[in-house]
């Protein structure tokens, strides 16, 4: 099917209307939505709660919860934070905090309760929504003078239902067509230029800080990413990973409530668990992080691979015949000639599969696409709302994050002699700053005002972008070499011997301030069939020896100014971000 080339244009029959300016507020396009399409299903959960929520329906509880919040005094502008496991209650939430001319700012469930606080307190917010198991931990004496504390499950459609039929609570509008929302803020008051959220986020490399992003930053890359993949009213999206994060939020929330179609949430992001919903809810559009797409790959071909020397390479064959066909010719014979396949892992509804939140290797993505399903990669950064670079569908390249969307600018700045350097870039996806922090924000900008991003890549002539790795976590070697860690650190995601590992310099010369290279590993003690660090000298050795075989393998496909030089074992797993990157500032 041909992309729409620009698949926001449906937009310009609402302006005048339903909005003015360049874009919608989120609550407007929601509106938009909700009039096009109100009884398709909107927001839906499997077992056990077999919830299934049309448009309509949605609008009605967002509406409901919104007039609560006008009424407990929250005004146009007021942070609210958000906090709890993916679910519709979440979504409502999310929603009526915009819908009440509120700023959302969603935290990390994850996170310690003291942790959650500190964050409110910094922020300033003036109510919160937490779920009913942490209702009683968080700010339960109102320390922080909230005008509000709900429980999520006072957000459930279910809920507001019920009260409203027992005449307990103000009843929302029947339907949008009716307009008798627009006194709420999030239509009278609200302009595309006001902030629509807070994301606090520390990545990989500092401590955490507010990105401030707009109601335009939102909407304009959830409609310029569309440029590059067809999405249809009739998908079905997976919402796996934490929606607090800003690759889940955008990328499965606010893609799917743009143009109407239907968001399935994931119980627990157990592999088993998610097969189960993948083919209870058909989903179409799936999006994940590289470690599942590596577990659910490697655990194909395990199985495709116990069925005999011959089978396998008969299999290995045609994928190759058909993932060659794929990107010579556009025509892709996987889709029908490993339909039974692609049902073991329960993408034979699929029709795209996305990965975003770290790098993937190459092969990972390849054999996906070999076994017939489009296969997406994506870059971006929360600061970026998040996406900047997405693979085409119709003209994918293995080796890189994608190509720059339209409306993205995007260079590299002082590129060395391979035209590696850092990206900078600019467009209307990008922040607005670090919330109350001038410095970070200062420093996060070029004189010119292009972000800068951090990373380290480089672009080709059809613009599309290859990562190199961090510049601060950038290795300089005893022959001046510049080396990145993540470039390393791609070659062990394959190895089920490994749980963790992080490449980093190593003070080589003191005199000379020259680095050599190490590895630290936390191994996977359940591959090697012990209970975990307090194990045999016997199992210790054995295990050693075969992560140092393991780093000899990968040092022999390394140009020789890369290879790791000494490794480390640890008996702690080192902490991760919510995308299971390791974080290096809390590694010693």
């Amino acid at each position: 099917m041909k992309r729409d080339l620009e698949p926001w244009r449906f937009l310009d029959q609402y302006r005048g209307t339903h909005f003015n300016g360049e874009w919608p507020t989120l609550p407007q396009l929601f509106r938009i939505t909700t009039e096009r399409h109100p009884e398709r299903r909107c927001f839906s959960i499997y077992e056990p709660d077999n919830l299934f929520l049309s448009y309509r329906e949605a609008w009605r509880a967002i509406s409901a919860v919104a007039r609560h919040l006008v009424k407990v005094k929250i005004k146009p502008g007021d942070l609210v934070a958000l906090t709890g496991k993916n679910s519709p209650e979440w979504t409502v939430a999310y929603l009526a905090i915009l819908f009440a001319g509120g700023t959302v700012v969603p935290l990390d469930y994850q996170l310690k309760s003291d942790e959650i606080e500190a964050l409110m307190k910094f922020a300033g917010v003036r109510a919160l929504f937490v779920d009913e198991e942490k209702f009683d931990e968080i700010d339960p004496k109102n320390k922080l003078k909230l005008r509000d504390r709900i429980s999520l499950a006072k957000a459930s459609p279910n809920y507001i239902m019920e009260i409203a039929a027992a005449g307990k609570a103000d009843t929302a509008a029947d339907s949008p067509t009716e307009k008798t929302n627009e006194d709420l803020p999030g239509f009278s008051q609200t302009q595309e230029h006001d902030l629509a959220a807070i994301l606090f986020t520390s990545g990989t490399t500092g401590n955490q800080k507010g990105v401030m992003l707009t109601h335009r930053n939102l909407v304009s890359d959830c409609f310029l990413a569309q440029e590059k993949m067809n999405i249809l009213v009739d998908d079905v999206f997976y919402a796996l990973l934490p929606l607090h994060h800003s690759y889940c939020m955008l990328a499965v929330f606010i893609e799917a409530i743009s143009i109407g179609c239907e968001v399935v949430f994931a119980k627990k992001l157990v592999v088993n668990q998610i097969l189960k919903d993948l083919k209870q809810g058909r989903v179409t559009m799936f999006l994940a992080i590289p470690m599942l797409f590596n577990k659910m790959l490697k655990g194909l071909m395990r199985g495709v691979r116990e069925k005999g020397i011959v089978v396998y390479g008969v299999i290995r064959g045609l994928m190759a015949l058909s993932g060659a066909t794929k990107k010579m010719l556009g025509m892709n014979p996987g889709k029908v000639l490993f339909r039974g396949i692609r049902g073991k892992l329960s993408l034979d509804t699929n029709r795209i599969c996305i990965c975003g939140g770290g790098p993937l290797p190459s092969t990972t993505f390849k054999a996906f696409n070999q076994l017939g399903v489009d296969f997406v990669q994506g870059y971006g950064l929360t600061e970026t709302s998040p996406i900047l670079t997405l693979n085409p569908v119709d003209h994918y390249k293995e080796q890189s994050v994608g190509q720059v969307l339209v409306g993205v600018q995007m260079r590299i700045d002082d590129p060395d002699e391979r035209g590696n350097g850092e990206i900078v870039v600019r467009g209307p996806m990008v922040m607005q700053g670090y919330y109350k922090n001038e410095r970070a924000t200062a420093e996060a900008f070029t004189e010119d005002g292009w972000l800068r991003t951090g990373d380290v890549g480089y672009l080709d002539d059809e613009n599309y972008l290859y990562l190199t790795g961090r510049k601060k976590s950038m290795i300089v070697t005893e022959g001046g070499k510049n080396v990145f860690p993540e470039e390393i650190e791609d070659h062990f995601q394959l190895y089920d011997e490994l749980e963790q590992i992080m490449v980093r310099g190593y003070l080589k010369d003191e005199r000379m301030r020259t680095e050599g290279i190490e590895a630290l590993v936390y191994p996977n003690y359940e591959f090697f069939g012990v209970e975990g660090p307090e194990t045999d000298a016997a199992s210790a050795e054995r295990m050693k020896a075969r992560i140092d075989e393991i780093v000899a393998e990968v040092n022999r496909d390394l140009m020789p100014y890369k290879r790791i030089e000494r490794v480390q074992m640890l008996s702690e797993p080192m902490e991760m971000t919510t995308t299971k990157k390791v974080k290096r500032h809390k590694v010693d």
